[in-house]
């Protein structure tokens, strides 16, 4: 049986994936008659149409759904191998995508650590958070808390348990009653309620963008903020801040994302395993700070 050519399954697959010809043709830098041309000829080829046309709009029909449903997947796996072997196999290059205040407050302060152990690996970090597309963004590896669904085909490692607390800076009777709320985890405060068991006595309430802001907030004073046990743990240590209640379990996770299994030893396999180590010996911080 003869196939349909590359070039048409593959302008078809940028059509149904847009639902336009106009904007298959900016997606493959091609003509808008040249996308037509070429559903045209595998229309012919199958025999049967693939989209319905109705004022110059398109739609997929029901074979065209079912041939859409291949292609995408096809092309998808496609793309990352030819993603996968352009990227120079032995490249000491490891790029990590990880969300800003995790990154600031907690990864980079300890990336001295992993240097220290494998000094032939240079790590290149994005800060970026949320749902991501590894094709496009050339990321090796992602750490993320799984509030969001990430697709079927990704690898995620977990890493640890979320652990939530309250912190405020030592001796601030002032504005211990102030509460600093973040608007990247809008519901971090109602967590800590539903987790912990305590009620809330706070009078005023501050709101700031990202949760690393509403930390230094904490430590300029200003008031009490809900923080992961990640975020805070140089702060805990030198003790300036303080967790009043400690920190407790939500029902989330942090995990390693990556578009591919991890291989044993590569420079992937020997961030993961540090990383759960550090995460790890945080951990057991925490608990031990609170007996």
């Amino acid at each position: 049986m003869k196939m349909p050519s590359l070039t048409s399954l593959r302008f078809f697959n940028s059509a149904a994936e847009t639902g336009s010809f106009v904007s298959a043709a900016e997606q493959l830098h091609v003509t808008h008659s040249a996308v037509s041309r070429q559903i045209r000829l595998l229309e012919d080829e199958l025999g049967i149409p693939l989209f319905e046309r109705r004022n110059r709009a398109v739609y997929l029909n029901e074979a065209g759904r079912y041939l859409y449903k291949t292609t995408s997947s096809i092309f998808e796996q496609l793309e990352e191998t030819v993603s996968h072997l352009r990227s120079p196999l032995n490249s000491p290059v490891l790029v990590v995508s990880c969300e800003p205040t995790i990154a600031m407050k907690w990864l980079i302060p300890r990336l001295s650590y992993f240097y220290a152990l494998y000094p032939e690996i240079t790590l290149h970090l994005v800060a970026a958070g949320g749902a991501i597309d590894f094709n496009k963004e050339g990321v090796d590896l992602a750490f993320r808390r799984n509030d969001f669904l990430w697709h079927k085909n990704i690898y995620a490692t977990k890493v640890c348990n979320e652990r939530i607390g309250v912190v405020i800076k030592p001796n601030n009777i002032h504005h211990a009653n102030h509460q600093l709320t973040t608007l990247s985890r809008p519901q971090a405060w109602q967590d800590w309620y539903q987790y912990s068991g305590i009620q809330s006595t706070y009078s005023h309430t501050s709101q700031y963008e990202h949760f690393y802001l509403a930390i230094q907030a904490a430590l300029a004073g200003l008031g009490t903020t809900i923080a992961s046990f990640l975020m805070v743990q140089d702060e805990l240590k030198d003790q300036q801040l303080i967790a009043t209640h400690g920190f407790v379990k939500d029902s989330s996770s942090y995990y390693l994302l990556s578009p591919r299994e991890i291989m044993p030893n590569s420079k992937q396999d020997k961030f993961k395993n540090w990383l759960i180590t550090e995460a790890e010996k945080c951990a057991i911080a925490i608990k031990d700070s609170s007996r």
